[in-house]
């Protein structure tokens, strides 16, 4: 009997531990881990597939009781910000155990916003979100869990400020502030939503009103004096005042030894001061702290990486930049940085891997977006063994004329007649504190080289060409830091002018110092020097309109009537100088000069006559006279004529 009685003990403890591991299973639901795929129908008899929303950046799986009122809450709060924030990355998804009758009554009394969807394959059970409701899964990119909630009441305002955080991973700044503001509202004590505030407004350079924030905050007790104190502190960094931020972060290492952005603050703030080494130890003390707001875990890791790469240990920084991003999954910085170590290296396959990550995670962005356009004509260079060909051959004339050191590789008696102006940006150096991203000069300087070559009227030498020029005759940047050299590489590349400076970083800014140097003359024909906006499009519009305007102003077009060509003329210029249809030339005559007490007096060249293109050839372009002093003849010299409103 009793034998029969530990039998039967021993069969309900099995049975009650397989029970419990089979609980375990369901609920091993946790940030980092993938989501589990699943297909469900709303009401209507849409199909929602889980596996569909892989490259998606932010959905929230939601599950409710449709007559539970603690259910509802939070779901009623994200169908408020669905209906407030349109065009967001917020994407919600409601799914309940309810029956069809209620939920049909249930989404015509709410209107919602979202999908509600109706779970008959145990996909509550899987999420473990049968017994605890609402139980919230939030899922990131590729599908990967970023948090897990359940309850309501408290449980649904934390869910609420994570969104709001996971907005500010995101650069989502308006949609973050906007959203902590709501749950300040109605809980003025939450210090985390107050965080996001002040946070979201310092990307947004907004400094005095992230002051204002992190100021008040610091005034709310034991966790609300840290988090004010550390965002005061990189707000002062930002500000340029560098000791005040560094007084701050002291305190913050004796109150708050575990929390580790102040040691990124005081890492930037010292590498801004050329300290490299002792920036290094904050970054890797950084690195080691166990505390810090979501969306500040990544910036460390890439901040200890970018000091390996700028050392050339690119093994190491690739390892960081993976934990960055492992961490946050929206942190494309990251992603851009590794790309550009493997670039840096020539493994051009494994570059443009990363740069097509970086798209996939937000495919509006551009800077990715130049990477991965760079990569794929490098990696198609090398594929086409008749190009490849080609430009090894260009690359090694252009190495022997620069070794030779070749004034000029064309030289033409005709000092007249214009030639393709042709630009090459030789180095733009990066320098002062260590930006979050790497290449930003780069692809500064590709962007700009695509808008000035769809004008025409400038053409900008390859980056591919000079990089494997450089590459070929082994020039470092220290070495581009010579004018001589760069004037030299400008020579052999055909050049007239060149673009030569720096992208200096500073905490308030990032300043652009670029000049334009010619070639033949080494006169500097344009300076450029001011801060610009990393987000590039309205300085790369400038930047484009003043670089042209310096080229018509102080390269006119030039050439000679040709011959006569019925109710036209033929002038020797055409695209290949920049030429477009509407260009305005006037018809010159050499003056006589003036003798006078043993000096010559040269008068400027006197309009006979005005001409407008109306139809370009690659070599030559044809006029109508405007007006004109005298019949136009063969070897007539035309120059463009400079209107100010085309400027």
């Amino acid at each position: 009997m009793k034998t029969i009685i530990r039998t039967f003990t021993l069969f309900i403890i099995v049975i009650t531990g397989l029970t419990l591991i089979s609980g375990v299973c369901y609920s091993q639901i946790s940030a980092g881990k993938q989501a589990e795929s699943f297909s469900l129908k709303d009401p209507g008899g849409k199909t929602y597939d889980l596996s569909a929303m892989k490259k998606h950046p932010l959905l929230i799986l939601y599950f409710f009781d449709v007559e539970s009122r603690p259910s509802q809450e939070g779901l009623l709060n994200l169908d408020q910000l669905v209906k407030n924030y349109k065009g967001t990355s917020l994407n919600v998804w409601a799914i309940t155990l309810s029956p069809k009758n209620k939920v049909n009554a249930f989404i015509k009394d709410t209107g919602l916003n979202f999908p509600v969807l109706l779970d008959i394959s145990n996909v509550s059970k899987r999420y473990n979100a049968q017994t605890v409701l609402p139980t919230v899964c939030v899922i990131g990119p590729g599908l990967r869990v970023l948090d897990y909630f359940q309850g309501g009441g408290k449980s649904t305002e934390t869910m609420l400020v994570r969104v709001a955080e996971r907005e500010l991973q995101q650069k989502h700044t308006e949609f973050a502030k906007a959203l902590s503001s709501d749950i300040i509202k109605k809980n003025p004590q939450n210090v985390k939503a107050k965080t996001v505030e002040g946070y979201a407004a310092l990307k947004e350079n907004n400094l005095d009103e992230a002051e204002k924030v992190f100021s008040s905050l610091a005034q709310t007790g034991t966790e609300g004096e840290v988090l004010g104190k550390e965002g005061l502190a990189a707000v002062y960094a930002k500000k340029d005042q560098s000791d005040k931020a560094l007084k701050l972060i002291a305190e913050l290492e004796q109150k708050a030894p575990e929390r580790s952005f102040p040691h990124v603050i005081k890492g930037d703030i010292l590498y801004a001061r050329n300290k490299k080494k002792a920036a290094g130890d904050e970054y890797r003390k950084a690195v080691n702290k166990k505390t810090a707001e979501p969306y500040q875990e990544a910036v460390r890791y890439n901040q200890m990486g970018r000091l390996y790469a700028s050392s050339g240990d690119y093994k190491k920084a690739r390892a960081l930049y993976d934990q960055a991003v492992t961490i946050d999954p929206y942190y494309i910085e990251g992603t851009t940085n590794k790309g550009l170590t493997y670039e840096k290296e020539g493994q051009w396959d494994k570059a443009l891997e990363s740069y097509r990550q970086a798209l996939a995670i937000n495919e509006k962005d551009n800077f990715a977006a130049v990477l991965v356009k760079k990569a794929q004509e490098m990696l198609d260079i090398q594929k086409d063994s008749e190009r490849k060909k080609r430009m090894d051959q260009l690359i090694k004339d252009l190495a022997e004329r620069y070794k030779a050191q070749k004034k000029k590789l064309d030289k033409s008696e005709d000092t007249w007649t214009s030639g393709p102006m042709v630009l090459s940006f030789v180095d733009i150096q990066e320098k002062g504190g260590l930006a979050e991203r790497d290449g930003f000069s780069m692809v500064l300087m590709t962007q700009l080289a695509d808008l000035l070559n769809t004008s025409g009227r400038v053409k900008v030498v390859e980056r591919a060409v000079i990089e494997l020029l450089l590459e070929e005759l082994n020039i470092g940047s220290s070495d581009l830091a010579d004018p001589e050299t760069s004037l030299r590489l400008g020579k052999v590349l055909a050049a007239r002018l060149i673009g030569t400076g720096s992208i200096f970083y500073m905490p308030q800014g990032t300043l652009l110092n670029l000049r334009l140097i010619d070639t033949e003359t080494s006169a500097i024909p344009q300076v450029t020097a001011r801060q610009i906006d990393t987000s590039l499009d309205k300085e790369l519009f400038r930047l484009n309109r003043e670089i042209l305007r310096t080229v018509i102003e102080k390269y006119p077009l030039r050439g000679y009537v040709v011959k006569e060509a019925g109710e036209e003329f033929i002038i020797n210029i055409g695209a290949k100088q920049g030429v477009v249809s509407g260009t305005k030339f006037d018809v010159v005559e050499e003056q006589e000069p003036i003798k006078y007490k043993d000096k010559v007096l040269k008068s400027e060249p006197k309009s006979v006559a005005k001409v407008e293109v109306v139809r370009v050839e690659p070599d030559m372009c044809y006029v109508r006279v405007i007006s004109k002093e005298r019949p136009l003849k063969t070897d007539d010299k035309v120059q463009e004529k400079i209107e100010q409103a085309a400027l």
